[in-house]
């Protein structure tokens, strides 16, 4: 049984897992791992969170609404971050652009890294020349078969000292078996109904450290919030995302009238 505690490190808005005593989830903080660069274009749904730097990644919903993670957002108030749409880099391009309120789940659980979603509404701002466009989003408690090629993407890192972090990446990642995930994961945590898993059994291709919120997507449809895992693109343990279709409800209940516009 592996024991760990964990460290909060603001710079990557996630937990850096240490061996040791005590007991709790580890998380998955974001950057690519095994993937290729992209163009924004080839995501372009995909927004980056910033401080003074990108500390997580989001999904544009409609051009106000961005869904991202709750650890994520926890403790922040609107007028500390700003998020960066239509750009292929995390640190320059396309627009920087005010946040107007955050709408945490307020079922997140931050010890069991359960209820893992955000919304982001944003200022209204020009989209014109923008590359930017909407992910949808999946009906109501919806699944997908196992095995089904996900594609996951940001700037989080990337385990190679050689790329460049600010470079938007992308992996196709297959969704794992959810008892197969639960018996993984059974020394760390809870594999909830609100959970779906992706990754290759022998590892090398996940996301990391600084994609925190990001977008899981097949077929043009946001399955899944980039949420936790142990370590990145570890053998037999998938990365492990907040389920959208278990919260459709919740996010046409908060932002539905600003969908689909």
């Amino acid at each position: 049984m592996l024991h760990i505690i964990y460290v909060y490190l603001i710079f990557v808005t996630r937990l850096v897992y240490i061996v040791a005593a005590g007991f709790g989830p580890p998380r998955l903080d974001g950057r690519i791992v095994g993937g290729e660069n992209v163009n924004i274009s080839a995501v372009p749904y995909q927004v980056s969170l910033q401080e003074s730097y990108h500390f997580c990644g989001g999904s544009l919903l409609s051009k106000r609404v961005v869904l991202t993670a709750a650890h994520c957002t926890e403790g922040l108030k609107p007028g500390s971050i700003k998020v960066r749409i239509g750009s292929t880099y995390s640190n320059k391009g396309g627009v920087l652009i005010g946040v107007q309120e955050i709408y945490q789940h307020k079922k997140y659980n931050s010890m069991i890294i359960d209820y893992d979603y955000a919304i982001l509404l944003l200022e209204n701002y020009c989209d014109v020349n923008i590359t930017s466009s909407y992910v949808a989003l999946p009906n109501m408690n919806v699944d997908v078969v196992d095995g089904t090629a996900f594609t996951v993407s940001g700037w989080g890192r990337t385990q190679n000292s050689l790329d460049k972090l600010e470079q938007l990446r992308a992996a196709i990642v297959p969704k794992a078996n959810q008892e197969y995930c639960k018996d993984a994961y059974k020394n760390f945590g809870t594999i909830t109904e609100r959970m779906i898993c992706a990754g290759y059994i022998n590892g090398g291709k996940d996301a990391c450290q600084g994609d925190s919120g990001g977008p899981l997507v097949y077929n043009n449809t946001l399955f899944g919030v980039v949420s936790w895992g142990y370590g990145c693109a570890r053998p037999n343990y998938p990365g492990v995302y907040s389920r959208v279709a278990a919260v459709r409800d919740w996010i046409e209940q908060i932002v539905g009238h600003y969908l689909n516009k």
